[in-house]
């Protein structure tokens, strides 16, 4: 350890003993020497950790500064730190900064990562952490809960920090309020980086939350500012305001679905934000719930959200609520605020039995409401005379709810200095954002000295590797595989003696495309799967001939199966222009087989056939426990052909009430099934069986000789389209709608 503490060299005695000693600098390179540094801190000192990786380390940096001497934890580089393995950090006492660190390479053994707070009664006070980096922290349990940073305490700030790549369940970062000593904490969240945050595929996936449920009617008068949330997908709520008296300014949220949610909890602002959907699907803005909220001079372009992740939505609320349900929306403000081709405006949504309450008192004025091309997208659910509308102007929208309130004018647009779309004609000035708002750029956010993750990668965007046919020539090409490979096969047969285990996405196709049947490449396999998909996995198929004849003479064989422990990476699946066949070497031999938490975020099969299977094609259906968690999000097949499936050719299932995902999704059109369904260990008794799907497309299909479509209509206001289907010794779908 290496201490400095600087004093006047020459003066005299008398002078010197009244001389303040001035701050030492103390550099650590052991957890040993850094508990001592900790304990003999004295305001204005600065503790430095030791450039490299500090691996299961639990720092608990507690210390009383000053306001004008704080104790400062800090890197000796910044972004040269690592703490890794199972490690965290806890800070409580008053007057401390944390900055420089870097959270990678392991995951939290206790709830938190960052926690303002040693214990209940111990916080931190008046503190600050900034320019810290947590780099895909997770636990790898998918759905073992934990938070990455919790706020307790007043007076603290959280700025210049970057939250990226959080796959578990639990917030990314909450703000607590379960004791007096962190309630009216005025914290202030700005400058920071959040996300990618991948979907989740259950409740839990929130980027941030202020507040909970029990504690909502408490005023946090939390500052979240000029913070940019990007591709934070986790689920419907990507921000949650669960108490009072917060302010949300300035912060640009870029193709992230869900919404800024106003979920419990009142008098709170949310002001001169800018979202930027850029058409991406369930990308949505800002819901509103409860008393005296205000929403004025907010951007939103090309969000495409409906239901409760629309560009604007106003809730009905339960009468008489219980605390943890949905509060009457009242004296609610939503002003000057530009919404450009975007898809859906929701007014008294979610109304149903319960959710009664209409929206009352509420101001809806001044917005700009303008569409390229003429929508329906303002949508009324229920009695709106509580919403008084003055001063809007639209164009391109079908219908408007309020003939007085909103006047119709043509709009063009022009590019502001801040890089938003303004009305050209000094008309329509006075409507919509103001020219002055300033937009938090990407590179303002986060510290400069750690790169923002890039997107990710693409099938089909590295290298191309060909090779040609023979004993596990393929193995060793996917073995030597990178990420977006493609392997390029030759005419001929291809043997797979052992498993691959992809950690990466790659294409394996065959060359020169789908010419001829004869000229796809045939892969056989002899071992359980001819590919096993780990963390990072992906695998599209393309112009192939896949054979199971040579698979083990058991049951529960793949041509594709995920890990069969908890995966935090969402994986792909995609088959275009491939022959499968024979997978009937024992029962249940399925196409793709997926373990519980484990988590598609697409599933393609595309212009291809499958003959004799033994087993489903496709079945996510792990997630048996009815909270809300499911397998996959996007389901496409297309122009297909399936014959003689014992087992179903889709098993989509989503279990339970819960309403904060936009998924499972399943397109399912112009595909020919015969005699699909009928083997005994198919308990779906249907040829598609779909469970909770949100969004149903079935149309122009032939079954014949098949067991039905079955759909089973569950919470969320599915959307389920069954159309243009022909059937021959089928019996027709069957539909159970949703009965609340």
């Amino acid at each position: 350890m290496h201490r400095c503490r600087g004093v006047l060299a020459i003066v005299p005695a008398l002078a010197l003993a009244a001389h303040a000693a001035l701050a030492a600098e103390t550099l650590v390179r052991t957890q040993q020497e850094y508990g001592e540094a900790v304990r003999s801190a004295r305001p204005g000192d600065t503790i430095i950790l030791a450039d490299g990786e500090w691996r299961d380390f639990e720092i608990v940096f507690a210390a009383e500064g000053l306001p004008n001497k704080p104790i400062t934890l800090t890197a000796e580089t910044k972004g040269k730190v690592v703490i890794a393995g199972r490690s965290n950090l806890r800070i409580a006492g008053e007057h401390l900064v944390v900055s420089g660190l870097v959270f990678r390479d392991g995951y939290t053994p206790t709830n938190d990562v960052i926690a303002f707070r040693r214990t209940k009664q111990h916080l931190a006070n008046h503190s600050r952490v900034t320019e810290v980096v947590i780099d895909r922290f997770n636990n790898p349990e998918r759905h073992e809960t934990d938070f990455w940073v919790m706020m307790y305490g007043k007076g603290n700030r959280f700025d210049h920090s970057m939250l990226i790549g959080k796959s578990n369940t639990g917030v990314t970062m909450a703000v607590r309020l379960d004791t007096e000593a962190s309630q009216n904490n005025g914290h202030r969240i700005d400058h920071n980086y959040f996300g990618p945050r991948p979907i989740l595929g259950s409740n839990g996936g929130e980027t941030l939350r202020i507040g909970t449920s029990k504690y909502s009617l408490t005023e946090s008068r939390t500052l979240v500012e000029r913070n940019y949330f990007e591709r934070c997908n986790g689920e419907v709520e990507i921000v949650s305001s669960k108490s009072g008296s917060n302010v949300f300014r300035g912060n640009v949220f870029v193709e992230s679905r869900g919404t800024l949610t106003l979920r419990h909890g009142n008098d709170n602002r949310v002001e001169d934000n800018v979202f930027l959907g850029n058409g991406v699907p369930h990308t949505g803005g800002i819901r509103v719930i409860n008393k005296r909220q205000t929403i004025r001079n907010n951007y939103l372009f090309q969000v495409t959200g409906r239901r409760f992740a629309g560009a604007l939505v106003v809730m009905n609320g339960v009468p008489d609520s219980p605390i943890n349900r949905y509060h009457q929306v009242e004296d609610a403000v939503i002003e000057n605020n530009t919404i450009i081709g975007s898809d859906h405006i929701e007014l008294a949504a979610g109304s149903d039995d319960e959710r009664s309450a209409v929206p009352k008192a509420t101001r809806f004025r001044n917005n700009l409401i303008a569409n390229l091309e003429t929508k329906d997208s303002i949508a009324v659910h229920d009695d709106i005379s509580g919403i008084h509308f003055a001063g809007n102007v639209y164009d391109g929208v079908a219908k408007v709810p309020d003939a007085d309130g909103f006047e119709h004018r043509r709009v063009e647009f022009e590019r502001g200095g801040n890089g938003l779309a303004y009305p050209v004609d000094a008309i329509n000035a006075g409507v919509g954002i103001p020219r002055d708002l300033v937009v938090v750029q990407r590179d303002e956010t986060g510290p400069r000295w750690y790169p923002k993750p890039a997107p990710d990668i693409r099938f089909g965007s590295g290298r191309t590797l060909a090779i040609g046919p023979g004993q596990d020539s393929l193995t060793e090409a996917l073995e030597a595989s990178s990420a977006g490979d493609v392997i390029e096969l030759e005419t001929g047969e291809y043997t797979v003696t052992k498993i691959p285990v992809l950690a990466h996405p790659v294409t394996v196709r065959g060359k020169g495309g789908n010419e001829s049947a004869e000229a796809r490449p045939l892969v056989r396999f002899e071992r359980s799967a001819l590919v096993e998909l780990a963390d990072g996995g992906s695998l599209e198929l393309v112009g192939l001939a896949i054979d199971g004849s040579l698979a083990p003479d058991a049951y529960g064989n793949s041509v594709v199966r995920t890990s069969r422990y908890s995966m935090l990476g969402n994986y792909a699946v995609r088959a275009v222009d491939c022959e499968v066949a024979n997978l009937n070497t024992n029962h249940s031999f399925n196409f793709l087989l997926v373990s519980r938490h484990t988590f598609a975020r697409s599933i393609d099969i595309l212009r291809s056939s499958f003959r004799a299977v033994t087993g489903h094609i496709v079945a996510l259906d792990r997630e048996i426990d009815d909270l809300g968690i499911y397998n996959g999000e996007s389901v496409v097949v297309e122009d297909s052909r399936f014959a003689d499936v014992e087992g179903a050719v889709l098993n989509v299932y989503r279990g339970g009430t819960d309403e904060s995902t936009f998924g499972p999704e399943v397109s399912f059109r112009r595909n020919v099934l015969e005699d699909i369904g009928h083997g005994k260990r198919n308990k779906t008794l249907a040829s598609v069986f779909l469970h909770g799907v949100q969004t149903v497309s079935i149309e122009d299909n032939d079954l014949s000789g098949s067991q039905p479509i079955r759909v089973v209509e569950t919470v969320g206001e599915p959307i389920t389209r069954i159309d243009g289907n022909r059937f021959s010794e089928s019996a027709p779908p069957v539909v159970v709608p949703w009965q609340p």
